[in-house]
């Protein structure tokens, strides 16, 4: 096997957009569950409307800045259609009913009769650009080692981690202010919160949509560097980004940056080696395709054995979090 190539392609996950846009996913959903209590298992559903608001209005020649704001917007509008129904519902009720949002809205996108706006099945593509067009990176390839790319890579991964502090620090912020506090005792008891005179109701709708505009955000960082395809969207989008809040901590600020880094690490390099050890022979009675499955049993396995042995994460207290006990 190629060790040199197989961690050379694991430490360039560090730092890759895709990393960023889980990171950023992961911050949203840390929101919704870590801090208010809010079982989200719709967060692919902000992913996907993110991504097509992008791209839909960049396609029919829309400047960027509008298209960043019609993905936004499209993210509140969704949360407003998922919340007024659903968030006086009770957690287990709420986790069902927002894992089927998530599909109705990833079938509506590939119905063929809206081919001619979203791809239906195909995605979409050459929307990058606007985007590439006020990259201030010189053409040419930077860096060393594992992070050699060009100016465009570049550009996204500038871009990508740029948001991912910005989202960030504002988590801190708003955590640190009487809003953060507020929702916070709505996770311990909203019953408590209620009877204190705070409209429980409206602070889970604005957690409801600060998080899923940050996954918004993180659907069109998703997406800069490929094409657009519904495939991408189903439920397991989701649980890996359930998988990297809970690894790095559910209620912590760099839980989901150092969870993201952590889950895509391990699993180029879990691909890495099993794709090595197919083509060397030692594991010559497995196919390439089963390989990717193994990997994503290992994350399933890797994941009960977090949420047994340290439900918290790597960052979380354990004190802090009642649902985690």
């Amino acid at each position: 096997m190629d060790w040199g190539n197989i961690f050379g392609n694991a430490v360039g996950e560090i730092i890759s957009p895709t990393t960023a846009a889980y990171a950023l996913a992961a911050i949203g959903l840390g929101i919704h569950f870590g801090y208010t209590g809010l079982l989200n298992f719709g967060q692919a559903a902000f992913l996907l409307i993110g991504a097509y608001a992008f791209a839909i209005p960049t396609l029919a020649g829309a400047p960027l800045i509008v298209a960043i704001l019609c993905a936004i917007a499209c993210s509140v509008i969704f949360a407003f259609i998922l919340g007024i129904p659903t968030l006086r519902l009770r957690a287990d009720y709420l986790a069902i009913v927002t894992i089927a949002a998530a599909e109705v809205v990833r079938y509506i996108v590939t119905t063929t009769g809206l081919t001619d706006f979203t791809g239906a099945a195909n995605g979409l593509s050459g929307f990058k650009g606007t985007f590439a067009a006020i990259n201030p990176i010189p053409e040419g390839r930077y860096g060393f080692g594992p992070f050699s790319y060009n100016e465009y890579d570049w550009w996204v991964r500038i871009v990508g981690w740029s948001l991912v502090v910005l989202a960030s620090l504002l988590v801190w912020l708003l955590m640190r202010s009487p809003w953060g506090r507020v929702v916070k005792g709505i996770r311990e008891d909203e019953d408590a919160v209620r009877s204190l005179g705070k409209n429980v109701y409206s602070y889970k709708m604005q957690a409801l949509i600060l998080g899923g505009g940050l996954g918004s955000i993180a659907g069109i960082v998703f997406i800069l560097p490929r094409a657009v395809q519904p495939a991408n969207y189903t439920t397991g989008l989701t649980f890996f980004i359930w998988t990297i809040m809970l690894l790095g901590g559910a209620a912590t600020i760099f839980g989901p940056i150092v969870g993201s880094m952590i889950f895509w690490v391990v699993l180029s390099l879990t691909q890495g080696v099993l794709y090595g050890a197919i083509e060397s022979g030692a594991l010559s009675f497995i196919s390439t395709t089963q390989a990717g499955q193994i990997r994503f049993i290992l994350v399933g396995v890797a994941l009960m054995l977090l949420v047994i042995f340290r439900p918290q994460g790597i960052f979380g207290n354990k004190k802090e979090l009642s649902f985690s006990v």
